[in-house]
């Protein structure tokens, strides 16, 4: 990438994490303002932030401001000089509680000039003149700390975001209680927003250099600006030129004009759409493939490969390629915390002691949810008449399978009934001739690529069939059902003949799995614009395995992707929306839990990706992942209880997570092991009693809201999002894969 100017690095010192601004400067610099506790953050962990100094230097034998040098210098760098750090300790704590006209006599603070580059700690200083804009991000309920990104003139020129830790700041904290003593308690620039670090040091900067908002996004300072530099800023927010890195990464937590809430949503709302837009693009060659991933690696600054190649994140990525993308997506800034910091849901005194007193005691004591026994054959028939006629209502059923399961020889007409294969008002003998015609509607798809010409099979069906090869000879080889028959061994595909669509004989050395192969392609062929993507063959075997019917399994499954296939479209919007919707949730119930998993900044909600990617298949016990399935499948409660049964994990787990857990990596790593080790019936009852308490709690402030509206002190009702308010609906969410443009693979 381009540097300021040119310099000349050998390859060896190349460095991949942030551009680094070079100048040249020599001599002592006269120190005009030092800010302590300002922290780069390379990583998502927290343990890998880097304190540090921001200042405003100017250079020995400068004749204008502009040529005042913008710094941030690592602790660690400032310690090697004992004289320096004193000084850059003394102008902090001397300017905090100051007015601007401070009598400091700074001519006598002398220190020497700011690095201007440094390739393992990212310490940078760049002159006035250089900088484009500043990007505030003022602190929030979506943010932590507040944060200041520098935007040089230099397009393909990149600065970490600054972040300022005010509660570890002295000077910061000595002027919040001066200005707490004088009732100053809020920004003199906005008049509404409460004083952080960031506020000093925009007003010291404001003296040596013309500081303009900009129009089109309040978050967005102009330095100095020039003709035409709000066209170009312009441009900058819309363009798909520039990387997503340099595009507009969030707005301020309140209105930066003042606004007690910010004026800009909508429009940032559309910022965030196109970024994540762009990044989509990256996958529309070969989504959710290998090669989809080594772009977005190659593509991706160091700190986000650091996270990348984390053990925990890689083994998750390594079983599905698609949490790969959607991580580094996260980490790039693309689903941010701008859109979660949206959820305005802010309970005053009153209405959070009636959730609590009145709302969660009465649920404890009026649904007190218990797990039954599992459905018996014999219950199961009792449900019908000689007809084989449903003589109950649907409804008691669901609720019955929701509370109990399925036992085994209920499930191969049970689960048919609860995904729709079965009406549920249909006769024994309606069924029947159902099922022959589904037979021959599956004779017929699977004919269709059956008879095909080699010359007929394109690129993107011999891409399909690659892919299912791969994920069928790797699915659930530890059941019974699909153990390889003969002695050679998993991975030695070499070995083995091809047959005529370039299959391997180790598949086909198991009925099983040449079942589950041909039922994948001919999905492939029923629903042609999604195609098959990695994880469907762990949708898939379930299905199979329980009904032990090549026909009844496919449509099936079928019937289970049109719920599921929000999950694997190419733009992963289904799975960022269900995502979204849990950030949300956790907030709504869990806020203490949530306000540690953004100062771990975990906020991603990564370590559920898998698990609702294919419904918990890889953190169950076999028999547990067939009784979650029925459970989910009655939509009893709500048609995406999944969240709920995510939300339980974490109710579970809080306290361990915020008295123990301190970064990412670590909460990663611990909702990793929790595989194979989840009570399910536990889990099940924790989930249902957080699904009442959450609609018990949406009822509350309704009333509440309806009193507000009902009285004359015009006092603004509690919102509670669209989102979490269809988490009340039974109704299934059907979302379709677009038509596949021309030449873009499956996954």
């Amino acid at each position: 990438m381009k540097r300021a100017n040119s310099v000349d690095f050998s390859p060896s010192t190349s460095h991949d994490s942030f551009v680094i601004v070079e100048h040249m400067s020599s001599s002592k610099c006269q120190l005009l303002f030092s800010k302590s506790k300002v922290y780069v953050h390379p990583t998502p962990s927290s343990k890998d932030n880097i304190p540090g100094f921001l200042a405003l230097a100017k250079p020995r034998g400068a004749t204008t401001d502009k040529e005042i040098l913008v710094a941030w210098i690592p602790e660690s760098k400032l310690q090697e000089s004992a004289a320096d750090f004193e000084s850059y300790v003394k102008v902090d704590i001397k300017e905090s509680g100051t007015p601007a006209s401070s009598s400091l006599n700074l001519a006598e603070t002398l220190v020497s000039p700011p690095p201007s580059s440094s390739f393992s700690s990212y310490a940078f200083s760049i002159p006035i003149s250089d900088i484009f804009s500043l990007q505030v991000k003022q602190p929030s309920l979506g943010w932590w700390w507040g944060s200041i990104t520098i935007h040089t003139r230099s397009k393909e020129d990149q600065l970490p975001p600054l972040y300022f830790h005010d509660a570890e700041s002295q000077s910061t904290i000595m002027e919040q209680k001066r200005r707490n003593k004088k009732f100053e308690t809020f920004d003199s620039e906005s008049g509404s927003s409460m004083f952080w670090g960031g506020d000093h040091f925009i007003q010291v900067l404001s003296k040596y250099a013309n500081l303009e908002r900009a129009e089109s996004d309040h978050s967005f300072l102009l330095v100095n600006p020039r003709e035409g530099d709000a066209e170009r800023f312009g441009t900058n927010l819309t363009g798909g030129s520039e990387e997503p890195s340099q595009l507009v990464a969030g707005i301020p937590g309140r209105g930066a004009g003042g606004d007690p809430v910010d004026r800009g949503a909508q429009v940032q709302k559309a910022f965030s759409d196109i970024r994540w837009g762009l990044l989509s693009n990256l996958a529309k060659v070969t989504q959710l493939t290998r090669k989809v991933s080594q772009g977005v690696w190659d593509s991706s600054p160091q700190p986000v490969k650091q996270l990348l190649m984390k053990p925990e994140v890689k083994k998750i990525g390594d079983d599905f390629d698609s949490a790969r993308i959607y991580l580094a997506k996260w980490a790039l800034s693309v689903a941010e915390e701008s859109q979660r910091a949206k959820l305005k849901v802010l309970f005053d005194d009153e209405l959070r002691e009636l959730v609590s007193d009145e709302g969660f005691e009465l649920i404890d004591a009026e649904n007190n949810p218990q797990r039954r026994n599992e459905v018996s054959l014999a219950e199961w028939n009792a449900f019908f008449d000689y007809n084989g006629r449903l003589i109950v209502t649907v409804n008691e059923v669901k609720e019955r399978i929701f509370h109990g399961g399925l036992a085994p020889a209920v499930r191969p007409e049970g689960w048919l009934f609860l995904l729709g294969v079965y009406p549920w008002d249909s006769t024994a003998a309606e069924r029947k001739e159902l099922v022959s015609k589904l037979r021959v509607d599956y004779n017929r798809l699977k004919k269709e690529w059956w008879v095909q010409e080699d010359k007929e099979r394109d690129d993107f069906w011999r891409d399909q069939l690659s892919r299912i090869e791969k994920d069928v000879h790797r699915t659930d080889r530890n059941i019974t059902f699909f153990a390889e028959c003969d002695a050679k061994k998993d991975g030695d595909d070499d070995n083995y003949d091809k047959d005529e669509f370039g299959f391997s004989s180790q598949i086909n050395s198991n009925i099983h799995l040449i079942q589950l192969r041909d039922m994948l392609i001919t999905y492939n062929q029923h629903n042609k614009n999604l195609g098959y993507v990695q994880g469907m063959s762990d949708l898939l075997s379930p299905l199979y395995v329980v009904l032990q019917d090549d026909t009844l399994a496919f449509w099936a499954f079928s019937a289970f992707m049109e719920r599921m296939e929000r999950n694997y479209l190419r733009d992963q919007s289904g799975m960022r929306n269900q995502l979204l919707c849990l950030d949300h949730l956790v907030q709504f119930m869990l806020p203490s839990l949530y306000k540690h998993l953004e100062k771990t900044e975990s906020t991603n909600l990564f370590f559920f990706f898998r698990m609702l990617l294919v419904w918990f298949k890889r953190e169950l016990l076999w028999d547990d992942v067939l009784r979650l399935w029925e459970v989910l499948w009655t939509d009893y409660l709500s048609s995406q209880f999944v969240l709920f049964v995510c939300l339980a994990i974490l109710d579970k787990h809080k306290d361990v997570m915020i008295d123990h857990l301190a970064g990412f990596d670590e909460i990663l790593k611990y909702m990793n092991e929790l595989s194979m080790t989840i009570d399910l019936d536990e889990l099940l009852v924790r989930a249902e009693l957080l699904f009442y308490r959450f609609r018990r709690t949406v009822e509350l402030i309704d009333r509440k809201n309806e009193d507000r509206r009902n009285s004359a002190d015009g006092s603004e009702p509690v919102s509670i999002t669209e989102d979490l308010r269809e988490l009340l609906s039974r109704k299934v969410i059907v979302v379709r894969e677009g038509e596949r443009p021309e030449g873009v693979m499956g996954g």
